[in-house]
């Protein structure tokens, strides 16, 4: 039965009394992940839930994300300000201060799937009610605890651009679209359910399976929302250059490209633009460090190293704003098609867009002969056919009326075909699908900026299409995601492989599996598919540094039968199929030589390693000086910058945010404190170089004996950590 025209509301507190009215007093409330979250709304029925005891508010979603917090006099100077300028018309989520201030009530709770990372680890709620699911079984879970509203922003066409009553889900189609066939039949079984979409002037209207009629909703909120949540551009490390120069060898032209967010991330596109963009000079960086002699095998049966002439697609789940620099370098041009057999053509060279006899030729020679009205369907989709031609019992039909045999089996039968019923060109095509995006707001500008045709290249789709590979679509997914790479970040990799990417050994949750582990398993699914997990091989944490190759660890989020790439600043192991005497050697290649030996000792106690091992020479050598010569260089001369993309922080906040980071990992215990505190007391004065910096933090003038502490304490972190 239709559902009748959405109720249009002003007030928030409306909609909340109307919910309630609909579905009683236990609301199940899903919000997407990330920036889809109608804040304002979300607090409205907080407030109703502090009010009215009585009602019990669950809330299910991921990425509830804040402006930046401060931990110390220091932080708080460089962070206030910043947060003032980049936060001041963000509203915060009700529930996540709640939570911070440990109050919230009893007849509230907040089931995440995936958390910001490493902000929520000493919080017992979230640590209590964290959700450990795949993304792809979330829309299950959700609806076994009884899922009964969703609410999320929502994009208006501009004038012109789409019919009448049609909106965009916009960022979010993740788990929204795979709900609403559940939501109809709901609705068919007189279940309550209600779905509420909230307006947003600043959400791009994406399409893809973003597009909905406005009638799908119950409830639409047009009144000013708050702005997007932002995600500042943070600057890119040393290591992370280090490790994305290796990755990028491993991206074959012509294939496929998932990548997560963050530095990582653009540190992954920086070197695949410079790889494409300036041939020379990466040729002459990755063979100045070695990769070419140690990883060529692998590199010419896996990557490349030479410029994008095909191009890449992107299948993945975040759409950051590193795909649109992809985009914008010519890089991510390779157009798929909503037709497995039209798509193994066009990979194959056989066809090109444009639609001919050509075209018939190539499906009769891959076996295409007798259409059935699935066939027909799935090729007028794509463009082959003419809109204004018809399927009926085995003929096609023209507008005249005529009948057509639907056959290719003989010449003259597709030349007929190709004379009177053919488009002009293939369409529908996409060359990115993604389930969610987020990013700084300057990504949100960008996509309201393109055309509505550039826009739609940009397709939005539910994440059990992006991240599962079985399913009614199974053979398009083969077809469409060639040499598919699966670029992730994990935090530990053991001795034999497995991953650790979301929890630490005790069970706290650090972030989530998100859909890392779909990836994982698709890699070793698809043909041609590798997943690739990254990691730096060290870390410092309380004033220690400790090695990220670890002979075991308490929680595993890949295991070690799906054991893959893994890659660090100090190289490339391939791990797949290899034997457990293989994998630690390889993982020893690229871990920090201050840890191998131990590593190679724990590994001769379980008999994994003979007892003659030793590690080779070559591989002694990793360490970060040895880094430092071989990017040095480099870096300098500006090929690999601290913000290659640009940043919402000056020059001077982000070597503040570089200096204070290196200060607290370094500075955790008690001891290290102390003895920091002593080397900024004896310390000379200050270089004047650093006096930009100090006018930042409002030091320039120390008002008092803690502020001259202060001065002395950033001065000490400033000129030991940045170059």
């Amino acid at each position: 039965m239709a559902q009748p025209n959405p109720v249009r509301c002003t007030s928030l507190e409306d909609c909340v009394e109307a919910t309630l009215t609909r579905v009683g007093k236990h609301i199940v409330l899903g919000l997407p992940a990330a920036i889809g979250k109608p804040t304002a709304l979300v607090n409205a029925f907080v407030q109703r839930a502090l009010e009215d005891r009585q009602i019990r508010l669950t809330i299910i979603t991921a990425l509830s994300l804040r402006a930046p917090r401060w931990r110390g006099e220091l932080e708080r100077r460089l962070l206030e300000p910043l947060a003032a300028r980049l936060f001041a018309d963000h509203t915060e989520l009700d529930y996540v201060r709640l939570l911070e201030e440990q109050r919230l009530p009893s007849n509230i709770e907040v089931l995440e799937f995936y958390l910001e990372p490493g902000v929520w680890l000493d919080v017992e709620h979230f640590q209590q009610h964290h959700l450990s699911v795949n993304y792809t079984h979330v829309v299950r879970e959700a609806l076994r605890r009884g899922l009964n509203v969703l609410a999320q922003y929502v994009a208006a066409p501009r004038d012109g651009e789409a019919p009448s009553g049609v909106l965009s889900l916009g960022s979010n189609t993740d788990f929204t679209a795979d709900l609403l066939p559940q939501i109809v039949a709901m609705r068919a079984a007189d279940k309550p359910f209600v779905l509420i979409g909230q307006i947003h002037n600043e959400m791009p209207f994406m399409y893809g399976d973003a597009l909905v009629s406005a009638d799908t909703f119950d409830y639409l909120i047009e009144r000013t929302a708050p702005s997007l949540f932002g995600v500042p551009k943070l600057p890119v490390s040393a290591v992370e250059h280090a490790i994305a120069l290796n990755v990028s060898t491993l991206i074959r032209d012509g294939g496929t490209l998932q990548l997560g967010g963050g530095t990582l991330g653009d540190a992954v596109v920086h070197a695949l633009k410079l790889r494409h963009e300036q041939p020379a000079a990466y040729r002459e960086i990755i063979e100045s460090s070695g990769l070419l002699t140690r990883y060529r095998r692998l590199i010419e049966s896996e990557g490349g190293t030479a410029p994008f002439t095909l191009g890449l697609y992107g299948c993945t789940e975040v759409l950051g704003d590193g795909f649109l620099q992809l985009y914008y370098s010519g890089i991510l041009k390779r157009r798929v098609y909503p037709s497995a057999r039209l798509q193994r053509l066009i990979d194959a060279g056989r066809v090109d867009e444009e639609v001919g006899l050509r075209t018939l030729e190539a499906l009769h020679a891959a076996g295409m002969r007798r259409m059935s009205f699935a066939d027909f369907d799935e090729l007028r989709e794509v463009g082959l056919f003419r809109d204004d031609i018809e399927f009926e019992s085995g003929m096609l039909i023209r507008p005249d009326g005529t009948r057509i045999l639907a056959s290719f089996e003989t010449p003259e039968q597709r030349a007929e075909i190709a004379k009177t019923c053919l488009g002009s060109r293939l369409r529908n095509e996409v060359l990115l699908d993604a389930a969610f995006l987020v990013g700084p707001r300057a990504l949100y500008e960008a996509l309201r900026a393109l055309p509505p045709a550039e826009r739609k290249l940009f397709g939005m789709r539910g994440i059990s299409f992006i991240n599962e590979l079985y399913g009614p679509e199974w053979e398009l997914k083969v077809a469409q995601r060639r040499h598919a790479r699966f670029v992730n970040a994990t935090m530990m990799v053991t001795g034999l492989g497995a991953a650790s990417s979301d929890a630490l050994g005790d069970g706290r949750v650090v972030s989530g599996v998100g859909g890392q582990y779909n990836f994982v398993a698709m890699a070793h699914a698809l043909p041609e598919a590798r997943s690739i997990l990254c990691l730096p091989s060290t870390r410092s944490c309380n004033g220690q540094l400790s090695s990220n190759v670890v002979w075991s660890h308490g929680h595993t989020s890949i295991p070690r039968h799906l054991r893959d790439i893994v890659v660090t600043e100090y190289g490339v192991a391939d791990l797949r199929g290899r034997t457990d005497r293989e994998v630690v050697e390889a993982l020893l290649l690229v871990m920090d030589a201050r840890f191998q030996d131990e590593l190679v000792a724990q590994a001769k106690r379980a008999r994994k390693l003979p007892r003659n091992y030793r590690v080779p020479d070559a591989a002694r050598r990793n360490r970060p000086e040895t880094l430092h010569e071989r990017l040095g260089p480099w870096r300098a001369k500006g090929y690999l910058p601290d913000l290659p993309f640009g940043s919402d922080f000056t020059v001077e906040e982000c070597m503040l945010a570089k200096a204070l980071r290196a200060l607290e990992a370094r500075n955790r215990s008690w001891s290290a404190r102390l003895g920091m505190s002593v080397r900024a007391l004896v310390q000379g004065s200050p270089k004047s170089t650093l006096a930009p910096l100090f006018a930042r933090m409002d030091l320039a003038q120390p008002r008092s004996m803690k502020e001259r502490f202060y001065r002395r304490i950033l001065a000490a972190a400033l000129e030991a950590h940045v170059s």
